[in-house]
């Protein structure tokens, strides 16, 4: 066996549909916490002031694309969904300011940030880390990405999921409480951002759970939609 012999196959590489075509590979996922005022009022995260963002990161290989059935995770009995507009990187970004962000933005997607909510409680309470709430097998549902060639760079829109046909999340992008240029930037002052990196930037109130057997559908203004559909464990 050669020095440059790998021991087994080495796994694919996780990668996204393209509108127009293509597949953009997954580096790296990003999530913003608490983006949203009403969605941080009624998980408690104590939001009433613009405090900085905050972040999580998931394993890049959580990526699964919209349409999926997503087998109940193990470790939980309180699975949630949160619907998410998705920025996709394009261009190397480190310690840029807000106003050249969004050049080094590629396009934008719709997420479904599928959380072990019982986990993350659990974690909250004791001051740990989120991993095992947030970062798990099928976590980081993804649309097609879209390029912002096509669509621009949306500010604002009408962000939707519902459950069984039932909406239980509605808001718009612009309720952000920090915009994509601002968590774009304020990122870069912590990691050398570059294309293949996602950024889940938050979900809106209405989270909740779900059983097998429940199909999810969202959707984003100018964006795009994602459906996934959650089975029994695997």
């Amino acid at each position: 066996m050669s020095e440059t012999s790998y021991v087994f196959p080495p796994p694919s590489v996780p990668a996204a549909s393209v509108r127009g075509g293509g597949r953009y590979p997954v580096r790296r996922i990003f999530c913003v916490g608490r983006n949203y005022l009403e969605h941080a009022r009624e998980m408690d995260l104590g939001a009433d002031v613009r405090e900085p963002p905050f972040y999580f990161t998931k394993f890049a290989v959580a990526l699964t694309p919209s349409g999926s059935r997503i087998a109940y995770p193990p470790g939980t009995e309180n699975f949630h969904y949160e619907m998410e507009l998705v920025v996709a990187l394009g261009a190397p970004a480190f310690e840029v300011a807000p106003g050249d962000a969004l050049a080094c933005v590629y396009g934008y997607a719709c997420g479904l940030d599928m959380t072990r909510r019982d986990l993350q409680a659990k974690a909250r309470e004791k001051s740990r880390p989120w991993d095992l709430s947030k970062s798990f097998e099928q976590s980081a549902v993804l649309s097609e990405i879209v390029p912002a060639s096509l669509i621009g760079h949306p500010a604002r829109g009408t962000i939707t999921l519902a459950v069984n046909g039932t909406v239980r999340q509605r808001a718009d992008i612009a309720d952000m409480i920090w915009s994509v240029p601002e968590i774009v930037a304020n990122l870069s002052r912590f990691y050398h951002l570059g294309p293949g990196d996602l950024i889940y930037t938050g979900t809106p109130a209405g989270v909740g759970a779900v059983r097998p057997g429940d199909r999810l559908e969202g959707s984003i203004e100018g964006v795009g939609t994602i459906e996934a559909v959650i089975v029994e464990p695997q």
